[in-house]
């Protein structure tokens, strides 16, 4: 009997584990790499000519031409000298404008969010400062191709966390490594603040005064993370070669020093407050992210020069108070007082959703932003707040030829992007989505011919 009963287990065994590889090879069938090739250096200087180029930074040129070389842009205008071994690449009767830019994404960290598998934005604890988000990200990302279809080029990659989540990266989308891809490395501190106030949603169990104690131990925490690391700054400076090395210190000793902006996740009015008091504290140079409540902190944020990160135009209002329209208005508002802002497409979806990142600057003009305003938002104004305005952000002699080439209006639905660049390179712009439609397109035409 005990030989069957051994026979039975082993073959269970057996059973059971071809089972589970068969899953594991089903569940990652579609986290294959994307088929596209990243674009390559053209070798030659490359001449775009005859399009409207709309530089951002002033009125747009008609039958303009721009200069690549060496990835850069040489010159812009409508008499530019051509060298004779340049490549010509004719866009008449088209529109050329800067690579759109998502401020604050988790694009290349995740892929399917039901799959736990996929997701690499996360760390355990809650002071991870020394995570480097550049250093996880996907460059096989399928999300990535689909992005580039929209125009976005240029993406912000954040680490997702507890108090202290890492530091992000400007990520330009084609590239065969992560490394190919960083722009700017380490670009910003992450910090996502406590809520400052209880939710009483039914879904949440914990009382309110076990809430607010929650919300004090934490930050709690973060005021002796930030002291601890002050007390290493000092310490390494006055002895560099005998004090020994803590990785996660290390990483805040720029942010301590005004060196890196600290951008931090504060949603509501009070959370907006706490965070710019606590910056004051340690002398941190703030980015808002989030803010939908900025409009309620306008004189706060004007004395301070705070820039904010809205994160998504698309949403609804988050309180029965609140108007409907309150979300859209948020950056004319910001606008209209003369507060730095840029718009992202974060929003539950994460990923996903940054292909959506001109309709939510579209919806932003819709409802009183001036349409420059609106395409500075995604494009001029995130490289400048996150400091790489020296790169990307407007097609300027002397910045990366990261371009891209349209029929129309970026804001406007409707309009079809038909070719980008990145540094001077071509990108592919097949993607997963245009591959399903040919393929259901064809199904269908086959069937309507078929007798």
């Amino acid at each position: 009997m005990n030989n069957i009963k051994n026979r039975v287990t082993r073959r269970h065994f057996f059973a059971i584990g071809l089972i589970s590889c068969w899953l594991v090879l089903l569940r990652n069938e579609p986290l294959r790499s994307h088929p596209q090739i990243p674009g390559a250096d053209p070798g030659v200087p490359l001449a775009l000519l005859g399009a409207t180029v709309h530089p951002i930074t002033g009125p747009a040129w008609e039958n303009a031409t721009i200069l690549i070389e060496k990835g850069r842009i040489t010159a812009v205008g409508q008499e530019v000298q051509i060298p004779e071994n340049a490549r010509r690449v004719d866009l008449a009767g088209k529109q050329v404008y800067p690579g759109l830019f998502d401020a604050h994404t988790n694009l290349g960290l995740l892929e399917i969010n039901s799959v736990k598998a996929t997701i690499d934005e996360t760390e355990i604890g809650d002071i991870n400062a020394h995570v480097r988000a550049q250093a996880a990200f996907n460059p096989d990302s399928e999300h990535i191709p689909v992005t580039r279809s929209s125009g976005v080029l240029l993406a912000l990659t954040v680490p997702a966390g507890e108090l202290l989540s890492g530091r992000s990266a400007v990520m330009q989308l084609d590239g065969w490594t992560w490394e190919d891809m960083t722009l700017r490395a380490d670009t910003a501190l992450h910090l996502n603040w406590p809520n400052m106030t209880p939710n009483y949603d039914w879904l949440v169990e914990r009382s309110s005064k076990e809430q607010m104690d929650q919300r004090d131990k934490r930050l709690q925490v973060l005021r002796e993370a930030f002291a601890k690391a002050e007390s290493y700054r000092v310490a390494r400076r006055v002895n560099p070669m005998g004090h020994p090395i803590d990785l996660r210190w290390e990483a805040m000793i720029p942010a301590l020093e005004g060196k890196m902006p600290v951008m931090i996740d504060a949603v509501d009015m009070l959370e907006i407050q706490a965070a710019v008091t606590f910056a004051d504290t340690w002398k941190l140079k703030l980015v808002i992210v989030g803010g939908y409540d900025a409009g309620d902190c306008l004189e706060l944020l004007q004395q301070r020069d705070i820039p904010v990160v809205i994160t998504g135009v698309h949403r609804l209002p988050q309180r029965r108070s609140d108007e409907y329209d309150l979300a859209y208005r948020l950056p004319a508002v910001l606008h209209e007082a003369g507060i730095r802002f840029c718009i992202s497409s974060a929003g539950r979806f994460g990923a996903s959703n940054v292909r959506n990142l001109a309709a939510n600057a579209g919806m932003a003009a819709a409802f009183g932003l001036p349409r420059e305003e609106a395409l500075k938002a995604i494009t001029l104004y995130p490289a400048q707040i996150l400091g790489v305005a020296d790169r990307v952000g407007s097609i300027v002699v002397g910045k990366d030829a990261t371009l891209i080439v349209t029929d129309g209006d970026p804001l406007e639905t409707t309009t079809h992007v038909h070719a980008a660049y990145i540094q001077g390179r071509a990108v592919d712009l097949n993607d997963r989505h245009k591959t399903l439609s040919e393929k259901y397109l064809e199904k269908y035409r086959r069937l309507r011919s078929a007798p």
